[in-house]
């Protein structure tokens, strides 16, 4: 694993705890008609989607390991690019979907990876 993947999964792992926190409770109807709740979910989905768009080009090897890499990713690219019209719909679906999967397989491969260290090496 790269030095610098650590870091990207952490904030992978960062913005789905947030989304999971963020939906928690709530509804569709809650969440559709929520302009700040979208938002903050929206913001989370691109900070996952970025990161894992630097992981693929940065260690392969170990964005292969992240499960549904490449939806992350494009989901990603709709909200930022806004290719079409954001779907709502999506993504509370994605929001409330099994998040959890993916947060216990970014855990396993956080704790492979050690603890985090400074740019020079040392642990942080």
């Amino acid at each position: 694993m790269q030095p610098r993947a650590a870091a990207l999964l952490w904030d992978l792992h960062t913005a789905a705890m947030r989304i999971q926190e963020f939906v928690a409770g709530r509804t569709w109807e809650e969440y559709a008609e929520d302009v700040l709740l979208r938002s903050a979910v929206e913001r989370q989905f691109e900070i996952a989607g970025e990161a894992m768009s630097v992981l693929r080009k940065n260690d392969s090897e170990t964005a292969e390991r992240v499960p549904g890499i490449h939806r992350i990713v494009g989901m990603r690219n709709v909200l930022i690019h806004g290719y079409a019209e954001i779907n709502d719909l999506t993504v509370w679906r994605t929001a409330t979907g099994d998040l959890s999967a993916l947060v216990t397989a970014v855990d396993a491969l956080l704790i492979e990876a050690g603890p985090p260290t400074t740019e020079d090496g040392r642990e942080a």
